[in-house]
């Protein structure tokens, strides 16, 4: 007989981690570039989609000892050799299905930005049908490290290394994206362009991590079981939380600020680390395990930019592979029946240190040959005109995933006529004539005597606006054009930080103040507006003063001096 209850929480447990896909489509979009955003999120799309078949047909025979996509007819065969407890065989495919599907998204982010979409469809196949089920046999299908005592309640290593080594061998087969690395081997920052997505991303995942782990244990029937279920809820929630505040911690000390995208990687890497032992660990062991996996994934990110020269963007390889080994590990040394803090030995450690290592170096050797082969008969990576204008349009045909922002939606209404088609679009064919005619190159006169109008614009920052405003008013100014704009500038000492990587230069918001003046000496004006925006600091602004030729009021037609005149 079934129970309701068992039923009920394992299919719920299965659509929060189907809901996980949207979190991991978030993080990565959000800590990639614009231009690449409708294919990471075709990616995490297409993992799911992929690996539910695959899974279906061969996925889960090979990892619970069926035969792929005849398993409802041979129900009967699969129970003698598997026991699903008190689930119906679908509830249960069901579930490890999104298990695998999360294994598989893993990869995406760690490859983004440069991977041929048709291979990383191939690869998204592979994994779900091969690499993922055998080694999870060896863990939950009853095979030889199960058998072994090795213990991984929800994944750590079954999915989350899994995926973390793949990407870290996907990222090294593609190598860096274009301008990563200096002529000096210095890495160099390339931000995401929407951290709200990663927040949001972050939330989602933390959320659907309590199906993740809890809905685990595939039954809420007994007191026994629901206590069970209320330590994993207790344990993952204490991780995630200490995780994220010792990489904010850590960062702050080491960069000088807190590091935004690297926090949020923390709390993931939290997450991740107590998977294995949610169960089996207590609050305190909960606590250190975050602790120490918060301040594991900084060093992580930093050595494989900065040493191995992997260019991971979205600390995938950190997050999911070395945290999932950390907290497996972890198991061994937390774990309150058997672990070594807790008076169990060496013997524990040792038996998930080695379902560590083997599962290590199944996923390295076959997903080396499978990304080879990949490589040798599609292509890992796209050209490099393809990599600099965006993935997004050339492999999906999509101007921009922002379309209200894109440069295409302003020009599509236009179109090529007698006034602009010049006759040749090859550049070394054209004449003299029609390269003039194409680039018109304005060469400035030389200037006359002076008119006494002038135009002063000033760069200054954002916070010190007000205070040029009344400074500007005191003057007698009376009038201005005011611009948010962005501005940066390499100055030394202004360095800032982005995932432990010094970036070139950072845009900072500033405004842009022009006033066109004639009877209010230009002198006072500067004087004011240094005095108002000094500060003492690098970034305090920059005032530049132009020559004005003429001065057209349009109300009332007049011009110059009597156009800049506010009298009626």
């Amino acid at each position: 007989m079934y129970t309701s209850v068992d039923v009920l929480w394992t299919l719920w447990g299965a659509a929060m981690v189907f809901f996980m896909q949207a979190g991991f489509s978030l993080c990565e979009a959000g800590l990639t570039r614009a231009k690449n955003t409708g294919n990471i999120l075709m990616k995490n799309l297409m993992d799911f989609c992929i690996g539910t078949p695959i899974y279906w047909l061969v996925g889960f025979g090979l990892m619970f000892g069926g035969t792929g996509a005849f398993i409802g007819k041979l129900d009967p065969l699969i129970r003698g050799s598997y026991d699903f407890g008190s689930l119906p065989l679908w509830c249960y495919v069901i579930f490890q299905t999104v298990f695998c599907a999360t294994s598989a998204t893993i990869v995406s982010g760690s490859m983004a930005e440069r991977t041929n979409f048709k291979a990383y469809c191939v690869y998204s196949a592979l994994i779900s049908m091969i690499v993922y089920p055998i080694s999870g046999h060896w863990i939950w299908g009853g095979g030889w490290l199960s058998s072994l005592g090795f213990h991984d309640f929800a994944g750590s290593t079954a999915v989350h290394m899994v995926g973390g080594i793949t990407a870290c061998i996907g990222a090294a087969f593609l190598g860096p994206r274009l301008g990563k690395y200096g002529k000096d081997g210095k890495p160099r920052a390339i931000p995401g362009h929407n951290l709200t997505a990663l927040a949001l991303g972050v939330f989602i995942l933390w959320f659907c991590w309590f199906g993740f782990n809890g809905a685990s244990t595939v039954s809420l029937t007994g007191d026994e079981t629901m206590e069970s279920a209320s330590l994993i809820f207790m344990n993952t929630n204490m991780a995630a939380a200490v995780a994220t505040c010792a990489t904010m911690i850590f960062t702050w000390i080491r960069y000088k600020k807190p590091d935004v995208s690297m926090t949020f990687n923390g709390t993931l890497a939290g997450l991740v680390a107590i998977t294995a032992g949610c169960d089996s660990v207590s609050p305190t062991g909960a606590f250190f395990i975050g602790l120490a996996a918060g301040v594991l994934v900084v060093l992580s990110v930093e050595f494989l930019d900065k040493v191995a020269k992997i260019d991971d963007p979205v600390g995938a390889v950190s997050v999911h592979g070395v945290c999932g080994a950390f907290g497996t590990l972890c198991v061994g040394l937390f774990d309150t029946q058997r672990g070594l803090f807790y008076g169990g030995g060496f013997a524990y450690l040792g038996t998930q240190a080695l379902g560590v290592v083997s599962v290590a170096v199944w996923v390295i050797v076959t997903m080396t040959i499978i990304f080879f082969v990949i490589d040798k008969l599609i292509g890992l990576r796209v050209p490099a005109q393809v990599e600099i204008d965006g993935l997004d349009i050339h492999e999906h045909g999509l101007a921009s995933a922002y379309s209200g922002f894109a440069i295409a939606d302003v020009s599509a209404a236009l179109e090529v006529n007698e006034n602009t088609d010049l006759g040749e679009d090859d550049y070394d064919k054209a004449s003299d004539a029609q390269r003039d005619a194409a680039v018109k190159v304005a060469r400035p006169a030389i200037p006359a005597e002076p008119t006494g109008m002038y135009k002063v614009a000033v760069i200054a920052r954002l916070a010190r606006f007000d205070e040029l405003k009344r400074a500007m008013n005191d003057i007698g100014v009376t009038g201005m054009t005011v611009t948010q704009v962005m501005g940066c500038g390499i100055q030394k000492g202004a360095g800032e930080y982005y995932r432990g990587v010094e970036m070139d230069a950072t845009l900072l918001p500033k405004v842009k103040v022009e006033i066109v003046v004639s009877s209010i000496p230009v002198d006072t004006i500067i004087a004011a507006a240094k005095k108002a925006l000094y500060t003492g600091h690098i970034g305090d602004g920059k005032i530049f003063v132009y020559d004005v030729r003429r001065v057209v009021k349009v109300r009332t037609g007049e011009e110059d001096f009597a156009a800049l005149q506010d009298v009626e």
